[in-house]
């Protein structure tokens, strides 16, 4: 059953929606792994449990953006291109101080291709389509 503002996205898009979902992924597989040490500390684990529930709303969050980048719904392209600007940020400022270095230039790299597709020509007139007519 087709969506009702569903239109084809170019290829383009639907990679990048691909690239959205592996990142909503790794959101999840964080929010999981935090939640195995929250059972495995003696104190603290309230706070801990409050990371949980905050990383899984924002997994869940970025999957439903990668689900419309991937259904063709014109919406998700912003909130995915803001979502590879913040993580290019925070990549950017974990290449200085912290032992992540390769993980952080992987991240940015990923981001900035997923931009690129998101802006290449055939996906912004994908995104306006529907207002020129």
């Amino acid at each position: 059953m087709p969506l009702p503002n569903a239109q084809p996205a170019p290829r383009a898009v639907r990679i990048a929606g691909v690239l959205v979902a592996l990142q909503g992924l790794t959101a999840l597989a964080f929010a999981i792994a935090v939640l195995v040490r929250a059972f495995n500390v003696a104190t603290g684990a309230g706070n801990l449990f409050g990371e949980v529930g905050y990383f899984t709303v924002l997994a869940v969050a970025i999957l439903a953006v990668a689900g419309g980048l991937l259904w063709g719904l014109r919406w998700a392209r912003t909130p995915a291109a803001l979502l590879q600007l913040l993580l290019i940020a925070v990549a950017w400022y974990a290449i200085g101080p912290s032992s992540f270095v390769g993980l952080a230039i992987v991240t940015v790299i990923v981001c900035a291709a997923t931009l690129v597709l998101l802006f290449l020509a055939p996906s912004r007139a994908w995104a306006i389509a529907d207002r020129t007519s």
